[in-house]
């Protein structure tokens, strides 16, 4: 599973660093490929020659050096790295990145890197709770860094409390599943639709809805991940961007319309997140409408193109993925708009349900394909729905 996969151990100031030469030798008999690179701190804790010993190679400290002055060495790194690792991953070093903090080789790395990085945090119990600390993951996690929690336990200084590195076996395990999921959406693109759409009524008020992006622009990311050419076609979000082959930002639905129509010939699986406006003004006002007391203001609206049945009529072998958000009737409306629309599948998910929300990080939904067949996801991560979609939809390859 990890054969000839290259990863990047990176390894700080902490007393945990000693466990990273059990990480490192695990890899290593798994068939990794692994270069070490240490921060100054980290060399404090534990000599470099043990890892040089366990890998068979150098271990990376310095960012400049004159031994081959031709290759620049963190944007080597940054390129040869199917993922990086940082374990043990110390406060400072934590609050750095999450500051763009780029003055020694490991965090310039990591600046460099559009490659998955993963860090394992150790530290004091107090200083994994204090809020500075949990602002800087917040941070990075929003930007797609992966956590592996710490444990529970006695630390170092004899505190007992949350700070322990997790166990190596829960590392590997999450190093094997991150890379294990690369390459299996190699050579698909995959055109999503993401956000709401705004209807101008007037320069100023518009028709519009709840939907933030989120559930979007993780398909995105977690296609990207697989090794999809993704295409990204976005209402208005305040959201992370992601780094996608084609990034489109639209404002009503006859952008959207219009964009979702240039690239669908060139895509291979169409998924229709976004929460496209159903109905938008039929006059626009071209300047500001103005309030009255007295006055019942009469709003005439017209129907919006209903982009993915359009799709559906010209759907030529693609791969349709629809969203139904109802209040009622959940299973009968879903079957009704998969059937209509001639998709594949439909995730339908329950909007009164008031665990789940259009702003919230998680969500429920039900999966439907074409032959009738439901997969249940409970309440979950949107990331983790994102996975479980993808899964759905690769059986169907």
């Amino acid at each position: 599973m990890l054969k000839d996969k290259k990863i990047l151990l990176g390894i700080t100031g902490s007393i945990s660093a000693y466990k990273s030469a059990e990480i490192l030798s695990v890899l290593m008999k798994k068939g990794a490929d692994v270069t070490v690179v240490m921060t100054e701190s980290a060399t404090k804790f534990i000599q470099p020659l043990t890892f040089a010993t366990l890998s068979g190679k150098p271990v990376m400290r310095e960012m400049f050096t004159l031994d081959n002055i031709s290759v620049v060495r963190h944007i080597f790194l940054a390129k040869w790295a199917d993922l990086i690792l940082i374990a043990p991953a110390s406060a400072n070093f934590i609050g750095k990145i999450a500051h763009g903090i780029a003055d020694d080789l490991l965090t310039a790395t990591i600046m460099a890197s559009k490659t998955k990085t993963i860090i394992a945090p150790a530290m004091n119990r107090n200083m994994i709770s204090n809020p500075i600390y949990l602002e800087n993951c917040n941070k990075l996690k929003s930007f797609g860094f992966e956590f592996i929690e710490s444990e529970y336990g006695i630390l170092a200084c004899g505190d007992v409390g949350m700070g322990r590195l997790a166990n190596t076996d829960k590392i590997i395990s999450t190093i094997a599943t991150s890379l294990n999921i690369n390459n299996d959406y190699k050579n698909k693109t995959v055109l999503i639709t993401a956000s709401c759409t705004r209807e101008p009524i007037d320069r100023v008020r518009f028709i519009s809805n709840y939907s933030t992006g989120k559930m979007g622009f993780a398909l995105a990311k977690n296609a990207v991940e697989r090794g999809a050419r993704v295409i990204l076609i976005s209402g208005p979000n305040h959201l992370p961007s992601v780094d996608v082959e084609k990034m489109i930002f639209v404002e009503t639905a006859e952008e959207m319309k219009e964009e979702v129509y240039k690239h669908f010939p060139e895509s291979d699986i169409v998924i229709s997140a976004a929460a496209v406006a159903d109905f938008r003004p039929k006059k626009r006002i071209y300047g500001k409408m103005k309030k009255n007391d007295d006055q019942i203001i009469e709003l005439e609206l017209e129907k919006t193109t209903d982009i993915l049945a359009e799709l559906g009529r010209k759907k030529d072998g693609k791969i349709l993925v629809g969203f139904a958000a109802e209040a009622e009737n959940l299973l009968e409306n879903a079957l009704k708009k998969l059937k209509n629309k001639k998709l594949d599948f439909i995730v339908a998910n329950n909007i009164m349900d008031k665990k789940i929300g259009f702003a919230s990080d998680k969500n429920s939904a039900k999966m439907i394909n074409k032959d009738g067949n439901i997969r249940e996801m409970p309440i979950m991560k949107k990331s983790e729905m994102a996975k479980n979609i993808l899964d759905e939809i690769l059986k169907k390859q």
